[in-house]
């Protein structure tokens, strides 16, 4: 077992993300930004910049015409999405694997955004902002990563536990830690200054409160049992959550609605994958 406070002075020792990330997040609330100098701090960073431009031409955010620099990428394509798109390379290069380390690192990461994806999807048939409930989702794992790389050989012993028993994660991690992923991930996403909406997704993403069921926690919930039920992440061993009654309640969305959801998970999967993954 381990504590919240091994794992707060963990977290405190994992790597910072890039600056001009946090600048981002801070600016949620502001409506100031200099666009020009955000553009020269990203633009600093030329792994950063390729990817971000990688993803602003590609299908997801059907562009008529080619964007060539990240200046013209936040004017075409808004501050909304930058965030999105800068934070989302980001975050996809915050964790390597140690020496030895056998957890699958490319499944979680198609997971991850294959749930990204299906929140995207999801986020306009149920009032919430799609540029947050994508980054939300990208996250809503990644206390699975801290566990993995701070605690290999205890990990190696949920995954054991998981095979033995055929229980999702979550329960597995319980068992071993007496504590799981969805907390440290909330607690790795308020250390990192992430808004508190996403925060409170992070952390609810697996058991939603009432007053979860109207706010981003339920999309972020959904998009994680369909990348699932999708099978996005390539693993044998995948398992889908269950989905409560109250859950299907809340969600209301028509079979229309889910085969437009599903559709656009399936269309941009994919090449998100080969930008972000692979």
């Amino acid at each position: 077992m381990i504590s919240a406070e091994d794992i707060i002075r963990h977290i405190r020792d994992l790597p910072s993300l890039p600056e001009v990330v946090v600048e981002l997040l801070a600016s949620i609330e502001q409506e100031d930004v200099d666009l020009h100098q955000l553009a020269a701090k990203i633009t600093r960073d030329q792994s950063l910049t390729a990817k971000t431009l990688r993803l602003a031409n590609s299908s997801f955010y059907g562009m008529q015409c080619k964007v060539t620099s990240i200046t013209q990428a936040i004017t075409v394509l808004g501050l909304h999405s930058i965030r999105t798109l800068v934070t989302a390379c980001s975050l996809t290069r915050s964790f390597a694997p140690g020496p030895g380390n056998r957890f699958d690192f490319q499944g979680f990461w198609r997971h991850a955004v294959g749930a990204a994806v299906a929140a995207k999807a999801l986020a306009p048939h149920l009032g919430q902002p799609a540029d947050t409930a994508f980054t939300a989702a990208l996250l809503h794992d990644i206390g699975t990563l801290v566990l993995v790389t701070r605690y290999p050989a205890q990990y190696e012993e949920v995954l054991a536990h998981r095979a033995q028993h055929d229980c999702q994660i979550g329960e597995a991690e319980r068992a071993v830690f007496g504590l799981e992923h969805a907390l440290v991930g909330s607690m790795l996403a308020a250390h990192w200054k992430f808004p508190a909406a996403i925060v409170r997704a992070v952390a609810n993403h697996h058991a939603l409160t009432e007053q979860d069921l109207t706010a981003l926690p339920l999309t972020i919930h959904a998009a994680n049992t369909l990348a699932h039920a999708l099978d996005l992440s390539g693993r044998e061993d995948d398992l889908v959550p269950p989905v409560a009654e109250r859950v299907w309640r809340a969600l209301a969305l028509s079979d229309a609605a889910w085969m437009e959801v599903f559709r656009e998970t399936e269309a941009g999967f994919e090449e998100m994958c080969q930008i972000l993954v692979d």
